[in-house]
Order: structure tokens, then C-alpha cells, then sequence
């Protein structure tokens, strides 16, 4: 089967790379295709979603998803990524003690079911969690074939105690940022967050992406350089941060 990115409603960003916009909590998925591979950022906040997301990216890239990145451990971004059976997981490292933790689970379960999820569903989703087989500390090349590369970076903590951002190289670059970008609302500090090394996070973001690529926020439009430099400023204040 044959079908266009927009048929299924994903916004194409480069050749091979786009994203979709998820219902409910407005949260972004990425896709990258490379040469027999396929990478997914974010998995959704469900398994059900994460079930749709891995069929709509096997229609558009002509195979199945290799490779997971989870960007941040919060149930709209991890609940999904059991549904990727096969494929190779990547997280910040630190992730897998929070989603193994009892605690930190029973708290992920409850916070999805405060933001509206079906407790059913998202009973099914913490009993079908699944940790990063790779945990980024610093950088990480991801070699997808054909000549594509993507970058890994770990560039938290800040938003969480556990932050990864996926760079593809490209005319013109793309950045994935996770929840350190959100452009539909005012960007979310809950209890796990280190306000205080947010904005340096910001200006690594910066740094790997440069002026003229497109970043793509957790939640909301893809930006520019000069919204996340604004943000970055706009939560140094905010939180007191002395740059």
C-alpha cells in the first residue's frame, strides 16, 4: 500500500523525516527513514496509539520500525513504545531506573489517568513498559543506512531528570526536543523537572541545531531558532536562572 504523508496526516519536514501531531495532548512523534530502517521519536500515550503510529510509519517507510527513541519519561511519550516489539530502544540514561521503579510507575499510571487517559489503558501500558536497551549519556551516532546518520544527545537534565533531543542532519536540519520546547502552552515544570539547568539545555539544543534548523517541539508547531532562544530566556526568568 501507497500512501502520501499528508493522506495520513503527518507533516512532512525533509525527505524521509516528518512528524505527526497526536490527538488529545497535542504531543509530537517523529518519524526518520533510512535505507531499511525506520526510526520513531516518542511512542505516543497509549498502546493502542503506539499500535497506530507503528502501522502509519510501516505504510510510509515501506517497512517495519527498527529503532525507538524515547525522549523523556512521561506517559504521553513512553506509554506507547511496547507496541514496537523488535525495534531497538534508545533513552537518556536514567531513564530505565524510573520506569523500573515502583514508585515512579505507580505515579506515571496516575498522573496519565489525572490527564484523562482511560485507567484501563493506562493500567495495560505500565504493566507493558519497556526500559531502553541503549542509555545515552552523552552523544550517540544512530547509523540508519543509505548515508543517514542521527544524533543522540543527552542534553538534560531539564525538563526532566532525563532529557534526550534527536538531531538529523539534512537541508534543512531537524531537531526533536522533547518537552524542552513546547509551543502550545507554556512549557510544563512538574515535580521531576531541574529548572535550573533548563535554559543550558536550551543553549545546547542551539548549539547542535544552529540558526536555520526546524525545531519540533514536544507539543504544538514546528519553530524556529528565534522561539527557542526566546523560550530559553522567557524560563531563565521565569525560574530565576542567572545566564
Amino acid at each position: 500500500m501507497t500512501v502520501t504523508w499528508e493522506e495520513l496526516g503527518w507533516e512532512r519536514l525533509a525527505a524521509g523525516v516528518g512528524r505527526y501531531r497526536l490527538p488529545v495532548w497535542d504531543c509530537t512523534a517523529g518519524l526518520v527513514v533510512g535505507d531499511g530502517t525506520a526510526l520513531i521519536v516518542d511512542a505516543g500515550s497509549s498502546l493502542a496509539e503506539g499500535v497506530r503510529l507503528r502501522t502509519q510509519a510501516q505504510w510510509l517507510a515501506g517497512h517495519r520500525v527498527t529503532h525507538l527513541a524515547l525522549t523523556h519519561p512521561h506517559f504521553d511519550h513512553v506509554f506507547g513504545a511496547a507496541a514496537f516489539a523488535g525495534a531497538e530502544v534508545y533513552g537518556p540514561v536514567g531513564m530505565d531506573t524510573v520506569l523500573a521503579g515502583r514508585h515512579a510507575r505507580e505515579e506515571l499510571r496516575a498522573d496519565a489517568v489525572r490527564d484523562g487517559l482511560d485507567p484501563a489503558a493506562a493500567e495495560e501500558a505500565v504493566d507493558a513498559l519497556v526500559h531502553p536497551h541503549h542509555q545515552v549519556s552523552g552523544e550517540w551516532t544512530l547509523d540508519l543506512g543509505g548515508g543517514r546518520q542521527v544524533l543522540l544527545a543527552n542534553v538534560g537534565p531539564a525538563h526532566t531528570a532525563h532529557d534526550l533531543v534527536v538531531l538529523v542532519p539534512g537541508d534543512p536540519e531537524v531537531v526533536y526536543c522533547g518537552d524542552l520546547v513546547e509551543e502550545s502552552g507554556e512549557p510544563q515544570a512538574g515535580p521531576d523537572a531541574v529548572p535550573s539547568h533548563w535554559p543550558a539545555a536550551l543553549d545546547r539544543l542551539l548549539d547542535l541545531g544552529g540558526e536555520d534548523a526546524l525545531y519540533v517541539p514536544g507539543h504544538g508547531a514546528v519553530v524556529d531558532a528565534e522561539f527557542v532562544r526566546r523560550q530559553r530566556d522567557e524560563l531563565a526568568a521565569r525560574f530565576g536562572v542567572s545566564r
